[in-house]
């Protein structure tokens, strides 16, 4: 059984106007997305600014309200009865947010941040909170002698730490993984990036991972779905969408990769220049008369893409 399903999810803005500020219009920032994740899975979720990627993480953890679909967790649907049962949930599922300059409570000190789900969900005394939290950041690679400081003294890599380790606190099966490393210097993105993954396998956490760069997904999911305007576009595994991408915007977005071997350079460019072409001219064969995705269809059991019916 998938550890986490979404089935048809939609979540929609009202945008008020007038005099009475009535709705007037809604924003369909999600728009009917399905997604699986088995346990111990990374799922990359990609997509440029705006396609939805992150509503849909903050739908699942319940930061953004559900208008329509399901999130089923271990099977049971929690994606509108989430407050009535946080306790049976919550804890289950963490969050790492895209910026540590921002999601860290800046008047707060290592212990209070990292303790503050503990003592949500659990009683500890004084004492065993500050053992257990110093274990985390050791388990993180920070000095238990950390403790005590607020995070403008660390770094950007060691604030996203912290941030990990208030999100493993509580041990969580899923964690939703929202740009985590695109506010980091490229030299700090692989520390954190190795470091999650060795944490993965540590604690067999299921990863969402959300994130524009392509080069990134690749390096950490096993599956990958391709979001545009709150719709899937593709969803493959991670072979499937670099090897045989189907959607022209898939092939958009993969021919945008940079390419830093010279002896590539000329070739990637021409690859750019047909991708270009291409898009112009086929734009209105991959997308309806809105401008919004097809459904996916199935191409293999793994590869499912957003592609008109033939014919």
């Amino acid at each position: 059984m998938a550890l986490l399903e979404v089935r048809d999810l939609k979540v929609y803005f009202p945008v008020y106007g007038g005099v009475f500020r009535r709705v007037i219009d809604r924003v369909k920032a999600v728009d009917g997305v399905s997604l699986s994740i088995e346990p111990g899975q990374t799922y990359g979720l990609v997509g440029e600014s705006g396609s939805g990627k992150t509503t849909t993480g903050r739908a699942i953890i319940g930061l953004n309200p559900v208008t329509a679909g399901q999130i089923l967790f271990q099977g049971e649907d929690i994606g509108k009865g989430m407050r009535r049962s946080r306790s049976k949930f919550r804890r289950d599922i963490q969050m790492i947010f895209q910026d540590p300059y921002s999601s860290l409570n800046p008047k707060k000190r290592v212990l209070d941040i990292v303790a503050e789900p503990l003592r949500n969900f659990e009683r500890l005394s004084a004492g065993e909170e500050k053992r257990r939290v110093q274990e985390l950041l050791t388990q993180v690679g920070l000095s238990a002698e950390t403790i005590h400081k607020y995070p403008h003294e660390f770094s950007g890599g060691q604030r996203q730490r912290i941030g990990i380790a208030r999100a493993i606190a509580l041990k969580p099966k899923l964690i939703i993984a929202d740009e985590p490393v695109s506010s980091l210097d490229v030299s700090v993105q692989a520390q954190v990036l190795n470091f999650m993954q060795d944490i993965q396998k540590e604690l067999n956490l299921t990863y969402l991972f959300i994130s524009h760069d392509l080069g990134i997904i690749r390096h950490m999911c096993d599956y990958i779905g391709i979001m545009y305007k709150g719709r899937h576009v593709e969803q493959g595994t991670t072979r499937d969408i670099f090897e045989n991408p189907q959607h022209i915007y898939t092939k958009r977005l993969l021919a945008a990769i940079p390419d830093l071997d010279p002896r590539q350079r000329e070739k990637r460019q021409r690859l750019r220049q047909t991708i270009r072409l291409e898009y112009e001219e086929a734009y209105s064969r991959y997308f309806d008369q809105e401008g919004l995705a097809y459904d996916l269809k199935p191409l293999s059991t793994t590869h499912f893409a957003a592609l008109p019916e033939r014919g």
